[in-house]
């Protein structure tokens, strides 16, 4: 059965991996590595496996990751920037630390609320392991680019695809709810077709900033 890659659409891709239980793709055109549609979980294993993720306020290495991205992002910003964490789980902690920071953070997550994202127009996306989640990446990077200000921000965190060899042995492929795969390569394809410069300031960290 054809299909289209998720994020370009493109009908152009190969085999990049297989396991027992899975079926990777990377399509020729943007270079996404993919999982095959057959293999993604229903929206019921995506919520069950969601619930056993511990994050919390009072976890002080997972705060002290998420200020990785606080402290990239925050010198491209004016105070009071308004803000979306995106994919932000049933503990808003990156929103918290935002906040602290003095700017103005709403939370969205389409399994833990709100219903509907609360604002219209935002200075900053952030997205923490988010974006490998996605099910239909060109449905929700169009969505934060009408999101998404004028010279306004993307802060992304999530592991990058170096090499099929690496690939192979990567633990961050076994979580069930990872399906999208991103690398240097594909966050570049996605800077020149949505006129954005692109930063690469850390190993799991992309800025991206929209042009006027």
């Amino acid at each position: 059965m054809m299909f289209n890659c998720p994020l370009c659409q493109s009908k152009q891709y190969v085999q990049f991996h297989q396991d027992k239980k899975r079926t990777y793709l990377r399509c020729n055109q943007c270079l996404l590595v993919f999982v095959d549609p057959q293999f993604l979980p229903d929206p019921e294993q995506e919520l069950a496996e969601y619930r056993l993720h511990q994050n919390s306020l009072e976890d002080e290495g997972y705060l002290r990751y998420l200020n990785r991205l606080v402290d990239c992002i925050t010198p491209h910003l004016n105070t009071n920037a308004k803000v979306l964490d995106y994919g932000s789980g049933p503990c808003p902690a990156l929103a918290h630390l935002l906040n602290k920071a003095g700017f103005d953070a709403d939370c969205f997550d389409p399994f833990f609320g709100p219903d509907e994202i609360p604002g219209t127009s935002y200075d900053l996306i952030t997205a923490t392991e988010s974006i490998e989640h996605f099910h239909s990446p060109a449905t929700e990077w169009q969505r934060w680019m009408e999101l998404l200000a004028p010279e306004g921000w993307l802060a992304i965190m999530t592991k990058r695809v170096l090499s099929a060899e690496k690939f192979a042995n990567w633990h961050y492929k076994n979580d069930p709810t990872h399906v999208s795969f991103f690398s240097v390569e594909t966050f570049t394809w996605l800077a020149r077709e949505y006129q954005l410069n692109v930063i690469f300031p850390d190993r799991d960290i992309v800025l991206m900033q929209k042009l006027a």
